[in-house]
This record gives C-alpha cells, sequence and structure tokens, in this order.
C-alpha cells in the first residue's frame, strides 16, 4: 500500500506543477478594447427540443447591446415540442435583435444532429448577413446584455479565431454540486486552459455552448463538413481551426451561464455517459488506462489512508493522506468559482469513482449499439 500511495503522491505533485496549473479558476476573457468598426455577426443556436429551457435563454440572445449589426439563427432540429413556434413567439413578445426560425429536416448522412442544424444556421447566416464572425451557442445558454460585445473585443484586440467561454453550469441540487464543478475540473485536467490559449500549441479545445469563430477561419477550416461527424463537436471544432493555422482561446465564463436544470442522478449520468467514450476515441485501451489512471490518482489516496489507519502503517496513512490533501485543495478554487461550499472538496475521490462509472457505462452502451445516444438519436462511431 505504501507504493500505491507513493505513486498517487507523485501523481498529484505532477498534476499541480506540470499540467498547466489546470485547477486555476483565473482564465478569463484577455484584455480587450473596442474596435473602431463593429464587425457583423450571425448569432446561430441549434435547438430540439428545447421549449422548457428557451424562455431563459433565447431572450436573453435577442437583448444583446451589440453596436454592430447581428441577428440570431434559431434551427429547429425537429423538435416534437414547439421550439420554434416558442421561439417565434418570444421574439414577437420580446423583440430586440432579428431573428429567424428554420428547420433543416432530418440530418444528412455521416451527420450529427446539432452539426447539421449548424450547417443550416450558417447558410441562411451567409445569405442575409454575409457575417465577419458567427456565435454558435447552446439553446441553454443564457448571456449577459453585453456578453456578444465583450466576446467579438476580445477576438479583435487579440486577433483570435475562436473565442470560447465555458458556459457557469447550473449548480442548485445535491447531484449538481457534488458532480457539476468536478465536470469542468475534469475538463480542465484534460485540456487545460493555458496550453489551448498558447500560439501553435498542439493542444486544442472549446467549450460548445459558446463559441465565437470568425467566418474565415470556418471556411478555412471547412467547418461544419469537417467534423459532421463529431459527437464531441467543440474539441473537434477547436481542433481543425488549429489544423490550418487559426488561433484558439479558451476560458471560464462571468457573462454566460447554463440553464438547464439536472434535477436527478440520471440526468447527469447521460450528460457524461453519452460522449465518454468517444472522448476516448472507441478504444478499449484507452479506455482500461483511464480507468487505471482513475483509480490510481483518485481512488488510491482515501483507499492509502484507510488501509494505512487500519493496519498501523503510519507510512502508508500519511502518503495517501497528503494526496488526498493536495487533490482536495486543487479543487477549491472551482468549488469557489461555483460558490460551493469547501467541504465539497474532500469528497472528490467518490466524483470521481462516478465518472469512472459513467465511462465505462459509456462504453458498455457503444458495444451494445446504444452509444452517444441524445435526445431520440443514435449516432455509430465514426
Amino acid at each position: 500500500m505504501e507504493w500505491i500511495g507513493a505513486g498517487s503522491l507523485l501523481a498529484w505533485v505532477w498534476l499541480l506543477l506540470g499540467q498547466g496549473f489546470f485547477w486555476r479558476t483565473d482564465v478569463r476573457l484577455p484584455e480587450r478594447r473596442d474596435p473602431e468598426r463593429w464587425p457583423s455577426v450571425a448569432v446561430v443556436v441549434p435547438a430540439r427540443d428545447e421549449a422548457a429551457v428557451l424562455p431563459d435563454s433565447l431572450p436573453s440572445l435577442l437583448g444583446q447591446k451589440y453596436p454592430g449589426r447581428a441577428e440570431v439563427f434559431l434551427v429547429d432540429d425537429g423538435s416534437t415540442d414547439g421550439t420554434g413556434a416558442l421561439a417565434r413567439e418570444l421574439a414577437a413578445a420580446r423583440g430586440g435583435l432579428p431573428l429567424t426560425v428554420s428547420s433543416p429536416g432530418e440530418p444528412g448522412p455521416g451527420w450529427t444532429g446539432k452539426l447539421w442544424a449548424v450547417r443550416q444556421g450558417i447558410a441562411l447566416a451567409r445569405e442575409r448577413v454575409a457575417p465577419e464572425y458567427l456565435l454558435l451557442t447552446d439553446a441553454d445558454i443564457a448571456h449577459e446584455p453585453d456578453s456578444l460585445r465583450e466576446l467579438v473585443a476580445a477576438a479583435r484586440s487579440a486577433d483570435l479565431d475562436v473565442v470560447s467561454q465555458m458556459a457557469r453550469l447550473r449548480v442548485v441540487t445535491f447531484w449538481e454540486r457534488l458532480i457539476v464543478p468536478a465536470f469542468v475540473y475534469f475538463f480542465g485536467q484534460l485540456y487545460p486552459f493555458r496550453w489551448v490559449n498558447r500560439p501553435g500549441a498542439r493542444t486544442a479545445a472549446a467549450a460548445g455552448g459558446c463559441v465565437l469563430l470568425r467566418r474565415e477561419a470556418a471556411e478555412r477550416a471547412g467547418i461544419p463538413e469537417a467534423i459532421r461527424h463529431a459527437v464531441i463537436d467543440d474539441v473537434a471544432l477547436a481542433r481543425a481551426v488549429r489544423r490550418t493555422g487559426g488561433t484558439v482561446w479558451l476560458g471560464l465564463a462571468d457573462r454566460v451561464d447554463s440553464v438547464r436544470p439536472y434535477p436527478r442522478p440520471a440526468e447527469l449520468w447521460r450528460m457524461v455517459s453519452r460522449s465518454a467514450y468517444a472522448q476516448l476515441r472507441h478504444r478499449p485501451l484507452l479506455l482500461l488506462g483511464t480507468v487505471l489512471g482513475l483509480a490510481l490518482v483518485y481512488l488510491a489516496p482515501p483507499c492509502a489512508l484507510m488501509a494505512g489507519l487500519a493496519d498501523g502503517d503510519t507510512t502508508a496513512a500519511a502518503l495517501g493522506g497528503t494526496a488526498w490533501a493536495v487533490m482536495s485543495g486543487t479543487y477549491l478554487p472551482m468549488l469557489r468559482y461555483y460558490g460551493q461550499r469547501p467541504w465539497w472538496a474532500p469528497l472528490l475521490p467518490f466524483t470521481a469513482l462516478l465518472y469512472l462509472l459513467m465511462t465505462v457505462d459509456s462504453a458498455v452502451q457503444h458495444y451494445r449499439g446504444r452509444g452517444a445516444a441524445w435526445k431520440g438519436r443514435t449516432y455509430p462511431a465514426p
């Protein structure tokens, strides 16, 4: 047990200092200034059965205080709950930016539903606005009135092709508090924001809820056609832009929030498991390595501490306890960002165990032919 505790502690020393300081939450929009001329922007919103959240999100887009020309294109992706009609009603009642609602029909062969909807929205925007930038945002994302202005100012000031913000997810229920901050924490561990934001870096990622994309960069990278099959479309988009010489920035949001509730653990489970195995490129060896890595990094510290105390092995207990303390300390900034109490930090091993089980379940569902299932559609591995 001493060797396990030592290995886990070494892993945490590396994660603390050598993984791009992923645990820090100070990566926010870069320094920005107003451009001399505000470029035109098309806001593209793919929506499938989003009537429950649309009243909390769409008015925030229509109410953007943007000095240049901007229009909103909501693409109703085969909804059965009246999403398109509700969007028109909200626009008629609230006013604000012009809104176009369209429906592209069922996805073409090899396309995911979301990217098929994005394709339709971009095509409409090119016809009507000829936008210089595209804001790709999900139907459950609410924006503060100056969100678009700040995104464009950041892109212009730093000459960025992609400016993406990880929306602040809803944290109200017990299960949301247990799982949601860890979701962002683990994402940052996989894609450290500081590494993503280095010019020419190999690491590339974006957060799909809020992506400002320069139209020229989208055309150069062949977006969305080049990533039409991607289940994890935000990361695929960032990689496509970077491969073609584009610049990418990713950080945490102050003005962008998800309004989607996850009141029950089953809903959070589906949110993670639907794409976890796709993240591992559907490779069994990567799954095995991930399971072993999660066990060593997150489960071994409390196990070493408890086993050491039970057996009177003070060295094992000290190594495990120190690793657990370092782990908890790295989680505190994310808890503060979400306004949560510090006592959630020592529960991170239990949360990691849930994520491990979600990842295994994602693989099981894939091999049963139900992988990457979302809102009535199932997507095979590309």
